[in-house]
């Protein structure tokens, strides 16, 4: 597949596009509307965000354990939960400034790419909200039209998110050194030291100093005064 934007623009999604992160949100709505056993359920899932943003996150492990309640269920059963997921959960987090920073690069006609570790099921719906172009995502497996509860392939999470940006890259005609990737965590330092346009956006301590030394462009998308 080849193309005729001008530039790549890759946008992390969860607490970067979203004031908010949509996989951990997914599994207190599951607790919420009584789909899983509410207090294990809150208990692991708050611990695999505490490790996420500490940096320690086992991403396979979470992934199983994010996926299981939809082990079973065919894309078409799960469409209705998930559409009320998305006006309870995400369209509250929607940012206004987010919607103009990716409506810019519209605009120059940049290819607009979310890479996120959050699965597909979660986040396909999100990314055609916002009108991007494309999603890499950590992918849910499938087998005969029926998710089976366990991840495939190999999860854009850390440097993940590089080697399957590459992998990508193969059937597209961009350059990295040309590519801009918007990032709110240091979890994503591997694929920001990669592009040639890394921006922070509402960093992580650690990200946030980072970008210091780095003389990198520290934006906010939730600050009205940005």
């Amino acid at each position: 597949m080849s193309n005729s934007a001008s530039t790549l623009a890759i946008f992390d999604l969860d607490n970067t596009l979203l004031a908010g992160d949509s996989d951990h949100a997914w599994g207190e709505f599951l607790c919420a509307n009584g789909h899983v056993d509410a207090q294990k359920h809150q208990q692991i899932n708050d611990q695999f965000y505490q490790a996420y943003c500490t940096g320690g996150l086992d991403i396979d492990a979470y992934l199983q354990f994010a996926l299981a309640a939809i082990a079973g269920k065919t894309p078409a059963q799960l469409s209705p939960l998930h559409d009320q997921f998305m006006r309870q959960c995400i369209e509250p987090m929607r940012l206004k400034q987010a919607d103009a920073l990716l409506q810019q690069h519209r605009e120059k006609g940049d290819f607009l790419l979310i890479i996120t570790a959050t699965n597909d099921f979660i986040t396909r719906p999100i990314a055609q909200a916002l009108g991007v172009d494309d999603l890499i995502a950590s992918e849910a497996e499938i087998i005969d039209g029926v998710y089976t509860g366990k991840p495939t392939g190999t999860p854009s999470f850390q440097a993940g998110k590089v080697e399957r940006l590459n992998g990508w890259l193969t059937g597209h005609n961009f350059l990295l050194e040309e590519t801009y990737f918007y990032s709110d965590s240091h979890n994503d330092l591997p694929l920001l030291s990669a592009v040639g346009h890394p921006v922070v956006v509402d960093g992580d301590e650690k990200l946030h100093q980072h970008a210091l030394k780095m003389g990198w462009p520290n934006i906010s998308l939730r600050d009205k005064s940005v």
